[in-house]
C-alpha cells in the first residue's frame, strides 16, 4: 500500500532507491521477513500513525526506515560477527550508517536511536519516536507470529490461532 501514496514516497525515496537500503534484503530480520521489508513496514505504519495525530510524520517515515540499517546478519554468531549484544547496541550501529549514507535530521538520528527502548535507557523524546518504537515492536511480534504459524502448518498441515 506504501507504494500508492505519493506524499510518503516523496519523503522517503532517497533512501528506498539507495543501494545500501536496497542490500538489507539480504539479512533476515524476524521469521523469513527481510530487514528491509520490516523497516518499510515500520515506517510505513509509524508514518501513518503520525499523520493521523499531526505528529511529525516525515522523522517517523525517514527514521523507521532507517532504525535497522545495521547491515549484518544479527542471527550469526557473535563471536563471528564481531557484534555483541545486538538488541542493545545495532540502535547506535544504525544511525552510524544512516549518517553515513544518507541525510537524517538530528530527530531522525534520535528516532533511530532510541527505538529499541525500553532495552536502552532512554525513552524517545518525540511522539515519531514513539510511534517508530511502537511500530517496531507490533511489526516484530507480527513477523513472529507469521512465521510460527507458517511452521506449525508445514508441521501439522493446519492453521491454528497463531
Amino acid at each position: 500500500m506504501y507504494e500508492e501514496d505519493r506524499e510518503y514516497l516523496d519523503c522517503v525515496e532517497d533512501i528506498l532507491e539507495h543501494p545500501v537500503f536496497r542490500s538489507m534484503d539480504q539479512y533476515i530480520q524476524h521469521g523469513e521477513t527481510t530487514c528491509k521489508d520490516h523497516c518499510i513496514q515500520v515506517s510505513y505504519r509509524a508514518y501513518q500513525t503520525c499523520r493521523k495525530h499531526g505528529w511529525d510524520w516525515r522523522a517517523a517515515a525517514r527514521g523507521g526506515l532507517l532504525h535497522d540499517l545495521f547491515l549484518y546478519d544479527w542471527h550469526v554468531p557473535a563471536k563471528v560477527r564481531g557484534h555483541y549484544l545486538h538488541g542493545f547496541t545495532h540502535p547506535r550501529t544504525a544511525a552510524e550508517n544512516a549518517e553515513k549514507y544518507f541525510s537524517v535530521s538530528e530527530k531522525e538520528k534520535q528516532v533511530i536511536l532510541r527505538h529499541m527502548w525500553p532495552l536502552t535507557l532512554v525513552p524517545p523524546a518525540t511522539m515519531a519516536g514513539m510511534a517508530v518504537m511502537w511500530e517496531d515492536k507490533v511489526c516484530g511480534l507480527l513477523e513472529v507470529r507469521a512465521h510460527i504459524g507458517r511452521k506449525w502448518t508445514d508441521l501439522f498441515g493446519r492453521r491454528t490461532v497463531f
